[in-house]
């Protein structure tokens, strides 16, 4: 059973807790969780032959997360170091009969919390894939549409060398679809049950217990473990990465996004769809002007990026406690599990969060492609020199060539000269290369390299992913 209940937002959820993950992470979904996994053990439990189908029939039907006080069972948590215990008395209050004295039988609290974990991570990477998938979508787009569009690209945050703003869309479109594709795989084989009892023996199921840990994983789709892992923690560690990884893709992309919206680049940014900002509320103007600022009337951030940045920034240290928590004691660790509870849950959250605004930037990005033919001339040709160095190097010695081009470059940045005009003016360069061909070197769209061929590549495995669905545009060009 999913939670469906929407918690009232707070005060930086709006920002840092975007998109379905919150929902699925919330403490509403956590009871629900927990008491799947009481409903589907009692399940596996009967059909072990432990007892009468029945019985686990009655358990089910109690584990129902309204019919609990979460705030209660969240502070009898206090005296028992988790929530578990005091559930379990909650719902054996609730179960009548022989029925109640089955409820949890043969479990530990860590075995409930650990596979509900599991549940929520499920849930939880559904709808962030999904948007993952919807923000590579819109890369793909704007890859295929772009592949031609001329801009500068940067190294060290200075103009280096032309490249394509599709080539630059296919890069995150690329990282995207790698970070997608781990999470699809740890979904579906990583996330796994966790029954081991007190010390990780099953002692109390007698020879039963391997075959309650299967129907376990199968009652709830987990993949069944080699072992209990009450200490064993690489799970929850790998998924933990994959978020991180994931979180880092997700705020490379937004923060390119940034950079190029800055007003003296103006490359792009991000536009309202259908004219409307997204939180305009229905038959009235919005009560905040997307991108809008408190003070500047004339500001317009993009909202979605900045915002994608924020919550991708929190994910490392997240990841970081839980590899720390990783070193834990003997059978049960005393404190380590416990650590990895929070940011667990928050690494969801914020990457889910994430990856929504992501995809919401993506979708509404408006590329200015005279801005980035512009800026690409803003340098006069000086982007093209390794082109001439190259060409010179036959003739005079890379070396030579280097320091000549070097020369004529800080001459033009000096002078504001053409680069064509100073090569063209110097003998020690036109005794090799004429004008004409000086002007065909600083011509950007013929020194593009692979860029097409790296782009089709980004959409075949793109396509591919997506089952051959394509990405709504003709990739065109060159394979």
């Amino acid at each position: 059973m999913s939670d469906t209940t929407t918690e009232p937002l707070g005060l930086w959820d709006g920002v840092l807790a975007r998109g379905a993950a919150r929902e699925a992470t919330s403490d509403r979904a956590w009871l629900q969780a927990m008491l799947d996994v009481e409903a589907a053990l009692a399940r596996a439990e009967a059909r072990a032959g432990l007892f009468a189908p029945a019985i686990a029939d009655e358990i089910a039907r109690a584990c129902r997360a309204e019919n609990f006080d979460i705030a209660a069972i969240g502070h009898a948590a206090a005296a028992t170091g988790n929530p578990v215990p005091a559930l379990v008395r909650a719902l054996t209050a609730r179960v009548a009969g022989a029925a109640g004295g089955e409820i949890h039988r043969g479990a530990t609290s860590q075995d409930i919390v650990d596979t509900a974990a599991m549940l929520i991570a499920r849930r939880a990477l559904g709808p962030l894939i999904s948007d993952l998938d919807g923000a590579a979508r819109a890369a793909a787009r704007l890859a295929a549409r772009h592949r031609q569009t001329l801009m500068a690209g940067r190294t060290l945050l200075q103009q280096a060398l032309p490249i394509t703003f599709g080539l630059k869309a296919a890069g995150w479109l690329a990282s995207l679809d790698g970070a997608a594709s781990r999470l699809d795989e740890l979904e579906h084989a990583q996330l796994a049950v966790q029954l081991g009892g007190a010390a990780g023996t099953l002692a109390s199921l007698g020879t039963a217990g391997p075959a309650v840990v299967g129907f376990l994983g199968e009652e709830l789709g987990l993949a069944v473990p080699l072992l209990p892992w009450h200490t064993a923690r690489e799970r929850i560690v790998e998924l933990g990465a994959a978020l991180g990884l994931a979180a880092g893709s997700i705020g490379k992309a937004a923060r390119d996004v940034t950079l190029l919206a800055q007003t003296e680049v103006g490359e792009a940014h991000e536009g309202d769809r259908d004219g409307a900002g997204a939180d305009e509320p229905a038959g009235g103007a919005p009560a905040t002007r997307r991108g809008g600022s408190s003070t500047l009337p004339h500001k317009n951030n993009p909202v979605a990026a900045i915002s994608a940045v924020a919550c991708a920034a929190r994910a490392p240290a997240l990841v970081g406690t839980l590899m720390t928590a990783m070193v834990q004691e003997h059978e049960r660790a005393a404190g380590a599990w416990h650590a990895e509870w929070r940011p667990l849950h928050d690494l969801l959250v914020t990457v889910g969060s994430a990856a929504s605004w992501l995809r919401d930037s993506l979708e509404r990005l408006t590329v200015d492609e005279g801005r980035m033919r512009a800026n690409l001339s803003a340098t006069h040709g000086l982007l093209l020199s390794e082109r001439v160095t190259a060409a010179l190097a036959p003739h005079v010695g890379r070396l030579v060539a280097h320091d000549l081009v070097a020369d004529a470059c800080a001459e033009a940045v000096a002078r504001t000269r053409t680069l064509a005009d100073v090569l063209a003016a110097r003998p020690a360069i036109t005794a090799w290369l004429s004008p004409l061909e000086i002007n065909v070197l600083l011509d950007p769209s013929d020194y593009l390299g692979s860029t097409q061929l790296f782009i089709d590549r980004a959409l075949r495995v793109h396509a591919a992913r997506l089952g051959g669905a394509g990405h709504g545009e003709s990739t065109g060009g060159a394979s």
